[in-house]
């Protein structure tokens, strides 16, 4: 058995199915998905049916809720959120969806999306989307923070992670600086592994796949 973390998708199936093939996921193995599934890419809802699929195929696949999709919720109960939603990747999943407002997105997907976990513990790692607020006595109990969070690795308390190391996504950052970063790991326990797959920037564009078990980093370059 393996276990595989990947963040922020955004609508990117090809990639995504590039990915899975490369590591030979396998009904054995497990896969958490930290958020992020939609907006900006060309397919979120096909995302979104691949996820189903392979869960009903018997694959353990384990979802958390992102920024994103929260703002997709949002935008239903808040209309007037809908605007900056939209202007964040909301078109493309419209697109994705032939729809053109959120209500018209079929019901099964967002009310899939309202039950997403924010963060799930794995052994020795604490996955999520966006990261932790340590400025809070107990992190886990922040969920805002867990989508939105940014800049925090200066706050962490080693005390309360008592030996577990956090991987989240959120925030793009290069193949350099995600490599870095498990290097590093035994002074920051905490692993960035969101390498902007949809972005045409130097050192992103690619999605990252890590290993919990062997600690291990694999990149693939997103489709076209």
């Amino acid at each position: 058995m393996s276990r595989y973390a990947i963040s922020d998708i955004h609508g990117c199936l090809s990639t995504f199915k590039n990915a899975l093939q490369q590591i030979d996921f396998a009904i054995k193995d497990e896969l958490y998905l930290l958020g992020d599934y939609i907006d900006r890419g060309p397919d979120s809802k096909g995302v979104i049916d691949y996820i189903w699929d392979l869960q009903n195929k018997g694959h353990h696949v384990k979802c958390l809720l992102g920024n994103h999709e929260e703002m997709m919720i949002e935008g239903l109960t808040r209309p007037s959120t809908q605007s900056a939603w939209r202007r964040h990747g909301g078109r493309e999943t419209l697109a994705s969806f032939e729809a053109n407002e959120i209500a018209k997105v079929p019901y099964e997907y967002l009310e899939w999306m309202k039950r997403l976990s924010h963060f799930v513990e794995v052994d020795n790692y604490i996955l999520v989307h966006a990261g932790l607020n340590f400025r809070t006595n107990d992190p886990l109990d922040d969920k805002q923070g867990m989508l939105w969070s940014r800049h925090w690795y200066h706050e962490i308390r080693k005390d309360w992670l008592r030996g577990r190391t956090i991987v989240h996504g959120h925030t793009p950052v290069s193949q350099d600086a995600i490599e870095a970063g498990l290097s590093l790991l035994d002074e920051i326990p905490a692993m960035n592994i969101d390498n902007g797959c949809v972005y045409n920037r130097t050192g992103h564009g690619q999605l990252c796949v890590f290993d919990l078990d062997k600690k291990e980093l694999l990149f693939v370059k997103r489709d076209k």
